[in-house]
């Protein structure tokens, strides 16, 4: 892998560079968009192209689950094989006709987000009078277009749904859980996580991790670096041990034939404790030089975990300036789960290179649109030397009945397919009959304001 990064200038950590994959190079900083199940939700691959998505983000745990590993193997069959993948296999690229870059989480994160969810949530989940009702996972409302709960018909297997409870056990060993849908048990281990990923065919794996959710004692936390740690070592002996020849390093004035395996980045974690936040990076960085018994490749990058959990956003700064400056300067630093606008602008001025969100899908699919405010681009650069400039965006909720009868396009200052075609007043309509096409529409625009600020932070 080759990542040369740069500072901008002397008045921000900010860094510009690349990323070397064996699916293509990826420019930094990044924002990802999230494929959770293998799609990014009302888009097609062909159009998260278009937008400039460089990329995309899997879930290990979703398509574990569904469609399952071995459907995603049948596709793509005849292409290349990869180290880590059998003669012939297919993989998630294939599936989803994807042929850009995918990063893996590890899965881990659902899997205990599903217990909390579980122990917390006490209403809420689809019923059915003529089973036997116990606590169940719910399906949001904010996964409908319109905020109203979908009838039982719409539910897949909801049936069953609504008969199990999905109890979640963590051990040192690995993670015990039941799928909320049908019941049957899986058991998530380092080396399980390393395996899927690499059957998935990603081009950036994320090593299995614990993730304490805020608030949470010091003692608890303690406990999840080191079982991040340990886990942590796990997962690079397992993908040393299946993937065991480095990318060879590239020599200044010659270029390389290509990167024919994938890359492992560790987690950072440690809630928002400095002692334990260092501990865990220094941690990550002795196993990625000792994990095969002396001087080692070490990880492709780092990522730091556990800050989008619930913790009041005061304390990112915190985390960052407690990580930062223990980590290798020459690898990508991947921010897990940000952001805001305001806060990638904040983080890529801190030194990050890499995010992913939900923020720019999610918040489409309820009609909150992004829009520039004039002078973007200055603004954005103001805010490196006054993080507490004035904003450099604003937001809209297009199905207020005040955009029924406004024509201007979402955002003048956007050239993208939705801002071109079609006016407020249209999605306005489109959002207030709960048509889908006003979800698609939106979901484009957004994700052209994230990419495209990125495109900025890169200049």
């Amino acid at each position: 892998m080759t990542s040369f990064f740069k500072r901008k200038n002397n008045k921000s950590n900010r860094r510009i560079g690349a990323i070397e994959t064996r699916k293509g190079v990826v420019r930094t900083p990044v924002f990802m968009p999230i494929a959770t199940k293998g799609a990014v939700k009302n888009l097609t691959p062909e159009e998260l192209k278009e937008l400039g998505a460089e990329l995309i983000l899997g879930n290990t745990y979703h398509l574990w689950l569904r469609p399952g590993i071995e459907v995603i193997k049948k596709a793509g069959r005849l292409r290349p094989a990869r180290r880590g993948a059998s003669a012939g296999q297919g993989d998630l690229h294939g599936f989803m006709n994807w042929r850009g870059p995918i990063l893996t989480d590890s899965g881990g994160f659902q899997v205990f987000s599903l217990g909390e969810k579980m122990a917390n949530k006490q209403g809420g989940a689809w019923r059915n009078a003529s089973l036997s009702a116990t606590h169940s996972s719910p399906v949001p409302s904010r996964l409908c277009g319109t905020g109203r709960r979908p009838s039982l018909d719409a539910a897949p297997s909801a049936e069953k749904k609504l008969t199990i409870k999905s109890s979640v056990k963590i051990t040192d060993e690995g993670v015990e859980f039941r799928d909320p849908y049908d019941g049957k048990g899986y058991f998530l281990t380092p080396e399980k996580s390393i395996e899927i990923q690499l059957t998935l065919g990603s081009d950036i794996i994320m090593v299995l991790d614990e993730c304490p959710t805020f608030p949470c004692a010091h003692e608890k936390v303690e406990q999840a670096v080191k079982r991040t740690s340990d886990w942590a070592a796990r997962c690079k002996k397992y993908f040393d041990k299946k993937v065991p020849h480095p990318n060879p390093p590239l020599q200044k004035g010659r270029e390389r034939a290509g990167l024919s395996r994938p890359l492992l980045f560790c987690i950072v974690q440690g809630g928002i404790y400095k002692d334990l936040r260092e501990r865990s990076a220094r941690e990550l960085i002795e196993i990625g030089f000792s994990a095969q018994g002396g001087p080692a490749s070490g990880w492709d990058g780092y990522a730091i975990g556990g800050v989008a959990v619930g913790e009041p956003r005061k304390y990112l700064s915190k985390v960052l300036k407690y990580v930062l400056p223990l980590l290798p300067s020459d690898k990508p630093r991947y921010l897990m789960g940000l952001g805001r606008p305001e806060e990638i602008v904040a983080a890529v001025n801190a030194g990050i290179d890499m995010f992913d969100c939900v923020i720019p899908t999610r918040e489409a699919r309820h009609g909150r649109i992004y829009m520039q405010n004039p002078n973007f681009k200055t603004q954005i650069s103001n805010k490196f030397q006054n993080p507490k400039s004035k904003k450099f965006y604003q937001t809209i909720q297009v199905a207020n009945a005040k955009f029924a009868k406004d024509f201007k396009p979402i955002d003048e200052r956007c050239a993208c397919y939705t801002c071109k075609n079609y006016s407020r007043a249209y999605l306005n309509h489109l959002f207030r009959t709960a048509e889908p096409l006003a979800q698609r529409l939106a979901t484009i625009h957004n994700l052209k304001f994230y990419l495209e600020l990125m495109e900025i932070l890169r200049k």
